[in-house]
């Protein structure tokens, strides 16, 4: 197989999803929401009171916007990753190979010299790129936002250290990269839950409501011993990118255990789609 045909393949992929409307409204979505957050920051504080929260990690970045603007791609990050962010990247994975079904252009697909692997392999990619494609739209949405609406200079760090605002914006790439590499486990479900069905409502329903359902158990303290295990679990260690030094044990634990839901979830979908009977 001609790597210039597999190259053709994905880049194929690539114009058809991100040309969709659902793509773009998904993509206006999250841009939006750093719009709102830092406008309703700027609000809130327009008398010179302080946003909500304290602390360092997480939401609580909300605390330090005002004084730079940079600190709006941290919040807005931390705000779209338990919902937002997994569900469009759902929605997506999910349409992967039952949206083609439904649509009558599987078989079609299969028929070019591409072979299931192939096109298996194809469609995660897409998905892979469409993680770090939403992610960075929110993190440049949020780096506008706070560079119009707010200061911009120097960071303090959750350790209490000052950094330059050079190192900040690379702080900030970095803690971009990690949560789209957070999602490649939601994306290898949505693929596999997208295999076992020629309905592409249905994977795509299917596979947020079992974002949400993971996400409900991750907090009842009685699952504390499997919560570890959840996709979900290590998902704000990224707020670690802001220390100094850099605690990196948590974001090891996140990035492996995404690695391992993203090898389990893309056999299983390789071995069901491989051996599946494509009849649209």
């Amino acid at each position: 197989m001609s790597p210039l045909w597999t190259f053709g393949l994905l880049r194929s992929e690539l114009t058809t999803t991100f040309r969709r409307w659902r793509t773009l409204a998904l993509l206006a979505v999250l841009a939006a929401v750093p719009v709102l957050v830092g406008i309703a920051v700027k609000m809130e504080t327009s008398d010179g009171s302080s946003p909500g929260g304290g602390g360092g990690g997480g939401p609580a970045f909300i605390s330090q916007i005002t004084n730079n603007g940079l600190f709006l791609v941290f919040t807005a990050l931390a705000a779209t990753l338990p919902f937002f962010l997994p569900m469009a990247i759902g929605v997506v994975a999910g349409d992967a190979i039952a949206g083609e079904s439904n649509a009558g252009t599987l078989r079609y697909l299969l028929v070019a010299p591409a072979g299931r692997s192939r096109l298996l392999l194809t469609k995660y990619a897409t998905v892979v790129i469409f993680c770090l494609a939403a992610t960075l739209v929110v993190a440049v949405s949020a780096l506008t936002v706070g560079a119009l609406l707010f200061p911009l200079g120097d960071l303090t760090t959750i350790s209490g250290t000052q950094i330059s605002f050079a190192e900040g914006l690379g702080r900030a790439l970095l803690i971009a990269l990690a949560v789209a590499a957070s999602l490649i486990g939601v994306a290898a479900l949505g693929l596999f839950v997208s295999t076992l069905t020629g309905s592409g409502i249905a994977a795509m329903a299917t596979t947020v409501g079992l974002l949400i359902t993971v996400q409900i158990l991750d907090q009842i303290p009685q699952l504390h011993a499997l919560q570890p295990y959840f996709f979900s679990h290590y998902w704000l260690s990224f707020a670690d990118l802001m220390r100094e030094p850099v605690y990196w044990d948590d974001l090891m634990k996140n990035l492996g255990l995404q690695a391992l839901y993203a090898v389990v979830f893309g056999s299983a979908a390789w071995a069901r789609f491989t051996t599946k009977d494509i009849t649209a």
